[in-house]
Order: C-alpha cells, then sequence, then structure tokens
C-alpha cells in the first residue's frame, strides 16, 4: 500500500504544481463545498421526495444515499484508516475545509455519485446526465485540492455504483408500485 500511496501522492503534488490557477482553485474549493456533509445530496434527496412525478425515485435515493453512507462513512473509513494524503506529504497542501475523517473512501464522491446514479439510471438523461457531470466534478474537486488520493475517489464511486444499481433494481420498482396504488405519481 506504501507503493501505491507514493504514486498516488506523486500524482497530486503534480496537479498542485502544474494544473492549480486561482480562478480553478475557487472552482474546486465550491464544488467541494457544496457536497460537504453530503449537502448536495440530501438536498437532492428531498426534492426528490416533494415533487411528486419523481417521488419513487427519491425514495430509491435515500436507500442508495443511506446504504453508501454507512458502507463509507461507518464502515469502510473506521476499518481501513488511510491518513489524508496532505497529512502524509507536507508539499502538499489542502485547499478548502480540513477533513475530520479518515481517506477512502471519499464521501464527498460517494453521497454525489449514490444519488447521481438513481437520478441517471430512473429518470430522463435531461436528469441524469447533469447529475452525472456534477458529481464527477465533484469528485474531479476532492482530488485537485489534495483531501483525497485518486483511489479514495474511485473506491467512493465503485461502492456508490452498487448502492445506486442496487436502489435502483430492488426500491425503485417497489417505490413505484406502492406510489401508483396510492395515486401519488405522475408519468411523464
Amino acid at each position: 500500500m506504501e507503493g501505491l500511496n507514493q504514486i498516488e501522492a506523486w500524482v497530486l503534488i503534480w496537479v498542485q504544481d502544474t494544473i492549480r490557477t486561482e480562478l480553478l482553485d475557487k472552482i474546486m474549493i465550491f464544488l467541494s463545498a457544496i457536497n460537504n456533509a453530503g449537502l448536495i445530496a440530501i438536498l437532492t434527496v428531498l426534492l426528490l421526495l416533494i415533487w411528486s412525478r419523481y417521488r419513487h425515485v427519491g425514495i430509491a435515493a435515500v436507500a442508495s444515499l443511506t446504504t453508501e453512507f454507512i458502507l463509507v462513512n461507518v464502515f469502510l473509513k473506521n476499518v481501513v484508516q488511510r491518513i489524508r494524503p496532505y497529512i502524509v506529504k507536507e508539499e502538499l497542501t489542502l485547499l478548502g475545509d480540513v477533513p475530520g475523517d479518515y481517506s477512502f473512501p471519499s464521501g464527498h464522491t460517494g453521497s454525489a455519485f449514490a444519488v447521481a446514479i438513481v437520478i441517471y439510471l430512473c429518470m430522463p438523461r435531461k436528469y441524469g446526465i447533469p447529475a452525472l457531470l456534477i458529481a464527477t466534478l465533484i469528485a474531479i474537486s476532492r482530488i485537485y485540492n489534495g483531501a483525497h488520493y485518486p483511489t479514495d475517489v474511485l473506491g467512493a464511486v465503485m461502492v456508490a455504483t452498487v448502492t445506486g444499481v442496487l436502489a435502483w433494481k430492488y426500491v425503485f420498482p417497489v417505490a413505484c408500485r406502492c406510489l401508483q396504488k396510492m395515486g401519488d405519481t405522475q408519468k411523464e
């Protein structure tokens, strides 16, 4: 694992020394901040639950986000206990807020993708593609800001993809049937 940490730390230092600019720094700090504590993911789920046409999607997104949170923030971070890259490499400068937990996997990335995958699979592409784009930008911001190693982000995407697909396959159809029986959804 130490060799992987060294290679990934080199990538992060290269990003810092080669790609960072004052304008990009502001953009990437903003992209990370909008999903602090899963904020944009939670607000999106609440919007879906309020919007009767897509309430069934909101229910699937709740299942995906809750499962992702338990797997990433409660289980994996505490089992793996990977130290943040900016702590390991003193020459790496963290942009944005100082995280208070372990590095692997990325909670920001996981929560964004847990909801985005459900939206992509359950809603028209006019919503799904922007949701995936925003999640991808949040993931990139975590690497750019030096808060996570690339594999932290990749691991979070993998976990969130699994939770999103499972919610789409198992929760979404049940939510559709239940809400349809209640007369609570409309077809687009």
